[in-house]
């Protein structure tokens, strides 16, 4: 089976958009700034055989502030620009329900499901509650890139916590006992 390191998109890959201390995803490609480390710190993870997977929430076009192809068009600039092997979209708002909203694991457990993947060796990289819940509940291993928001804090501690996404990328290695490049 397949290891991962699943991502969320929106301030692990990208930056944010912070509004009153709470993140916001960009809406268009212009808006998308890619996180300074991010390509750097996923080569290193893919040259130890690590699948990259996107999971990320996108419930502005369940609101109807944002459109499916404006999300598909960042998306489709992130495969671009970074070594990505697939994404994974939940397109709905909480009052949906629906099994693939994080914190809900649907959209890792899909994933892992279409890329032979074994949860309990992949990990989850996110930087809100949801996604930490989400990956725990699959049973990843999970790290918080920690911001700071104004947001409550997750059901399940993460693994560790850090401040970029290069040092997840440095606890993953030192957790599969790879030193450090």
């Amino acid at each position: 089976m397949n290891r991962a390191v699943f991502l969320d998109r929106d301030g692990v890959l990208n930056q944010p958009i912070i509004r009153n201390r709470k993140p916001y995803p960009p809406s268009s490609v212009a808006e998308t700034i890619i996180v300074p480390e991010a390509s750097t710190a996923l080569i290193r993870l893919k040259q130890h055989g690590f699948l990259l997977i996107v999971v990320t929430n996108q419930p502005d076009v369940g609101r109807g502030t944002c459109t499916r192809e404006d999300v598909e068009a960042i998306n489709t600039f992130l495969s671009a620009m970074l070594p990505l092997d697939d994404f994974f979209v939940c397109y709905h708002d909480d009052e949906a329900g629906c099994e693939c909203r994080k914190p809900r694991p649907g959209l890792l457990i899909e994933a892992a499901a279409k890329h032979n993947i074994s949860l309990e060796t992949s990990y989850l990289v996110g930087d809100r509650w949801r996604d930490i819940d989400a990956g725990a509940t699959a049973g990843c291993k999970t790290i918080l890139i920690d911001y700071s928001y104004n947001e409550q804090s997750s059901t399940f501690p993460p693994d560790v916590n850090v401040f970029s996404l290069s040092k997840a990328v440095d606890w993953i290695l030192e957790q599969e006992g790879i030193s450090a490049e």
